[in-house]
């Protein structure tokens, strides 16, 4: 009988071969998750998808450390934008959906220089608007780039008349996140 880590295609088996190719040497990983776009049936989705992803990603994290891997490798869990608090569509006890929110979402970083055990951020009481410590997309991958050794000013070109970047050219380090 297969376990949960050794079924083909499941998010576990998933984090076990991330876990192969980073031994491996492997420079850039990236595992999918898909189907965390709940605008109805929220608290059972949500509730089988964090199961499916909790305690996997929570096993990939302790292997690469135990391995001595995680000080060398950029963990990052993100989604495209967060989500709304309000509900959306029918409001029941057991069925209800929340729509997309660009405003306030949440990533995690893990590994590779980032300073463990910390949250930096806050959103108001209804997790509509940033109250303290904001961090753009911009903001967020200079930081990955620092972390990686790239200094992403100097990745700057000029092209039609425009400057371009990785951070387009905005984007600074946070450096509070830095271990």
């Amino acid at each position: 009988m297969a376990t949960r880590s050794s079924k083909p295609g499941t998010f576990a088996s998933s984090c076990l071969l991330a876990r192969r190719l980073a031994e491996r040497d492997v420079r850039f990983i990236q595992l999918y998750m898909r189907g965390w776009d709940q605008h109805g049936n929220l608290p059972n989705e949500l509730r089988q998808q964090c199961q499916a992803v909790d305690q996997p990603i929570a096993g990939l994290i302790r292997d690469l450390e135990r391995r001595g891997l995680l000080d060398d490798t950029l963990i990052l869990w993100a989604g495209e934008f967060g989500r709304t608090v309000y509900s959306q569509g029918g409001l029941a006890r057991d069925n209800y959906g929340r729509d997309h929110h660009p405003r306030c979402f949440s990533v995690w970083l893990a590994g590779g220089g980032i300073r463990p055990g910390i949250t930096w951020g806050q959103t108001d009481d209804f997790g509509y608007n940033i109250v303290e410590n904001p961090v753009s997309v911009h903001d967020l991958h200079a930081t990955m780039l620092h972390l990686l050794g790239f200094d992403h000013t100097r990745l700057t070109y000029r092209h039609q008349g425009r400057d371009y970047r990785l951070t387009d050219v905005y984007g600074k380090v946070i450096p509070d996140l830095l271990a």
